[in-house]
């Protein structure tokens, strides 16, 4: 994937041909906007923790229709990020959403990387209207990260190699690979070791968001603390590489669950309340996404998600949302 482009030079006349014209400098981009969608994990195991201090993990990776919007433009020097929220819940409201702007923000993290890696000249704004939960396992902000990277390519016409997008993003984040990518993907490693897959059926879903927040860190120092078995992270991960062979269905995929389900410490017993809610709703199979606190419901066709939805019962936010096919789009303004 390159990002960018360059001047074409000068073609050779045939004789007699009357002289072109040269060929003009292309325009400054002004703006870029790009779409940074979430992503649902479809199932989520999690194996050793290895010397570098991470866990292996093996996952299925689904870019959904929720999403962000980031618009990147220039400005004379200087880099700052502006953000507003905007509840694009279909029942409830935001509570606890609080997303931070200072310099510890995955996207400002994403443009200093940038600027390491390729001389840009003068600062950029970038203006985030955020609709991803934060903290809730939906990769809202990996989404912003790899939405900086790419956009960033495009605002200053610097050609990024594929390679290079990918290991950027991998400095950034666990989960960044992924929303560079987007789609359908079986993600191995530390979730940076991807491979599209096909999803056999598109689906349409509700993601429920509770008020309360789990910890990444203190859900695997349980994990860790637990009595882990390595034969079960083995069938684990022999069914998600099986998975990818005749392409992937959201219920099967589910059946490997999410090993954060055993690690919510008391907060489990309100994950299997609206996992019971969800489906006494009707919704299929509820799961975990991430390490939580989000909890996905899925559902066949857009008629039974919008009756579903009506007869949950229960204050958290519920989002309407479907499978798509690509992690992000982007939109040049020149």
């Amino acid at each position: 994937m390159i990002f960018g482009g360059r001047a074409t030079g000068s073609a050779r006349l045939k004789p007699g041909a009357a002289a072109a014209r040269p060929l003009r400098r292309p325009t400054a981009v002004r703006r870029v906007r790009v779409t940074a969608r979430a992503k649902l994990n479809l199932g989520l195991a999690v194996g050793p923790r290895r010397p570098d201090g991470y866990h292996e993990i093996a996952t299925v990776f689904q870019s959904i229709s929720l999403a962000d919007t980031l618009t990147l433009s220039r400005r004379r020097a200087g880099d700052r990020l502006e953000i507003r929220s905007e509840n694009a819940a279909a029942r409830g409201r935001p509570i606890g959403d609080a997303v931070p702007s200072g310099p510890d923000n995955l996207a400002l993290r994403a443009v200093r990387l940038f600027r390491e890696r390729y001389p840009i000249r003068g600062g950029t704004l970038l203006s985030l209207v955020k609709r991803i939960p934060a903290g809730a396992g939906l990769g809202g902000g990996s989404a912003d990260a790899a939405a900086t990277l790419v956009g960033l390519a495009r605002l200053h016409r610097v050609r990024v190699a594929r390679s290079s997008l990918l290991a950027m993003a991998v400095e950034l984040g666990s989960d960044v690979p992924f929303a560079c990518l987007g789609g359908t993907a079986i993600g191995l490693g530390r979730g940076e070791r991807l491979r599209r897959v096909r999803l056999r059926r598109p689906f349409h879903a509700a993601v429920a968001v509770p008020g309360w927040r789990v910890s990444t860190a203190r859900a695997y120092g349980r994990i860790d603390r637990g009595k882990y078995g390595l034969t079960l992270w083995n069938e684990k991960l022999g069914f998600v590489q099986a998975l990818g062979r005749d392409g992937v269905t959201a219920l099967h995929a589910s059946r490997m669950g999410n090993a954060f389900e055993n690690a919510l410490g008391f907060r489990r017993t309100h994950f299997l309340s609206l996992c019971e809610r969800l489906r006494a709703a009707g919704f299929t199979q509820p799961l975990l996404t991430g390490s939580g606190s989000a909890v996905f419901g899925v559902c066949r066709h857009v008629a039974a998600l919008k009756v579903a939805m009506k007869r949950f019962q229960g204050h958290e936010r519920l989002f309407a949302v479907r499978s798509v096919r690509q992690g992000m789009r982007v939109e040049v303004a020149s």
